[in-house]
């Protein structure tokens, strides 16, 4: 018995340190991750965590990659595909300044009241649920992924005839949103004054 309770002692004291180190919480890589990440206003990001910083690796990874297929397919437009690009970078910008704070959530807010209006109508049985959808994004036309994702499907079917009318419908896509951007900010200015 005394042999039992001996050796039980001895594994509790080499368990003990075991298991203070692996409670020391978060791991010195999660911890520098979260201490080096911010969002769009510069402040410590604590809610989507590497998710943000991951996005916009992943857009500049989709911009260098239209500008290579425009390279290839339609080197004549690559002037007015990188000024297009450089202008929504800039409008994104602007538009997430902390300067815009109050306009994005005054949009936010009436986006949702108008999304918690259209569900009410949608479970009365008053509109449709492609009309809840149609109403839901007016004005916002959201094409731009769908003729991405065609784009994409095109180039790697090698489709030569496709690809140079995606790119084209793409960009005029990237030009309606700019300008939705611009007057979503003008409106904002005019709020300001």
């Amino acid at each position: 018995m005394k042999l039992k309770i001996f050796l039980l002692s001895i594994g509790f004291l080499l368990a003990t340190p075991i298991f203070a180190a692996a409670n020391q919480g978060v791991p010195d890589s999660q911890k520098e991750k979260m201490e080096n990440h911010f969002d769009c206003e510069g402040k410590p990001c604590k809610h989507h965590g590497e998710r943000h910083k991951d996005w916009k690796i992943k857009m500049e990874e989709r911009e260098q990659k239209l500008l290579s297929l425009v390279d290839q397919y339609t080197p004549e437009k690559k002037a007015e595909w990188q000024q297009v690009l450089k202008e929504s970078k800039g409008l994104r910008e602007q538009w997430m300044s902390p300067e815009n704070a109050e306009k994005r959530e005054k949009w936010r807010k009436e986006k949702f009241e108008k999304m918690k209006q259209l569900k009410k109508q949608l479970e009365k049985g008053k509109i449709t649920k492609e009309e809840f959808f149609n109403k839901l994004h007016e004005g916002k036309k959201t094409g731009h992924w769908k003729t991405y994702h065609d784009l994409k499907n095109a180039v790697e079917n090698k489709d030569e005839k496709q690809v140079p009318v995606l790119l084209n419908q793409l960009l005029g896509q990237f030009k309606d949103h700019n300008q939705q951007l611009k007057k979503m900010l003008e409106n904002n200015q005019e709020v300001q004054q």
